[in-house]
C-alpha cells in the first residue's frame, strides 16, 4: 500500500518555506451535523515518527486512527474548524467547507504555506496555497489533517448519538446509509440534519 510522502513539503522547504500546513475536511457528504476541517503542520523533527504510519484517514482502522490522532496532537501544531448544519443550510456546503478550512488554519501559530486537499482554493486566505487533488493520499500533512478532522467529527457523532438514539449517528456518522434513511423517514429529520440535502429536504422536521 502506497502511503503519503513528504515530497511536496520537502520541495516547498527547499524554496524557503518553513511552516507548511496541510488542510483537509470531513463530513462534506453527510446528511447531518457539521462539516469539520483540520489543519496540521508537522515539524521536521517529528517526521520520522509519522512517516510510514500516517495515511488517508479513510484507509486506517479506528484503533490506528485514534492512536495516530493522539500522536499528531502531541507533536504537531494543529487547528480545527467546525461549521454547523444550520450555516450549511443557509449558504451551501462548498462555502461552509472552505470557511471551516480557513478557521482551522487561523488557529495555527505560524504558517507560511497551505496545501489544500481537493481542487478548490481558499477564498480570503492571505497565505500562499496550492490545491492537491487526492491530497490525503499524497501529502503526509494533508493526511495528518484528515486524521484529526475525522477523529474530531466521529467523537462528536458518538456524543450526539446519546441525545438522538433513534438515528444511529454513532454507527454511520451521519452519512446516507440505508439505516439512516429509514430512520429519517420514520422519525423525520432532527435539528442536526441538513434540511437542504437530498433525502432530508423532503421529510418533515421532527
Amino acid at each position: 500500500m502506497k502511503l503519503p510522502t513528504y515530497e511536496l513539503e520537502d520541495m516547498l522547504m527547499s524554496k524557503g518555506y518553513k511552516h507548511i500546513c496541510g488542510v483537509d475536511e470531513v463530513g462534506r457528504g453527510a446528511l447531518m451535523g457539521p462539516v469539520v476541517a483540520a489543519a496540521v503542520i508537522i515539524p521536521t523533527n517529528v517526521m520520522p515518527l509519522l512517516i510510514g504510519q500516517v495515511n488517508d484517514s479513510k484507509k486506517l482502522n479506528p484503533k490506528k486512527r485514534a492512536e495516530l490522532a493522539g500522536l499528531i496532537k502531541e507533536t504537531c501544531d494543529y487547528g480545527i474548524g467546525e461549521i454547523s448544519n444550520k450555516y450549511i443550510d443557509e449558504t451551501n456546503i462548498l462555502k461552509s467547507t472552505l470557511l471551516a478550512m480557513n478557521l482551522a488554519i487561523a488557529k495555527l501559530k505560524k504558517i507560511d504555506y497551505v496545501l489544500v486537499d481537493g481542487n478548490q482554493e481558499l477564498h480570503n486566505c492571505p497565505i500562499e496555497q496550492q490545491t492537491v487533488i487526492k491530497g490525503d493520499s499524497k501529502s503526509i500533512s494533508i493526511a495528518a489533517a484528515s486524521i484529526i478532522a475525522k477523529e474530531y467529527r466521529d467523537d462528536l457523532m458518538r456524543s450526539v448519538d446519546k441525545d438522538y438514539p433513534n438515528y444511529g449517528f454513532a454507527k454511520h456518522k451521519g452519512y446516507g446509509t440505508k439505516r439512516h434513511m429509514k430512520a429519517i423517514k420514520k422519525y423525520g429529520p432532527c435539528d442536526l440534519h441538513r434540511l437542504t440535502f437530498g433525502g432530508v429536504s423532503n421529510e418533515k422536521l421532527n
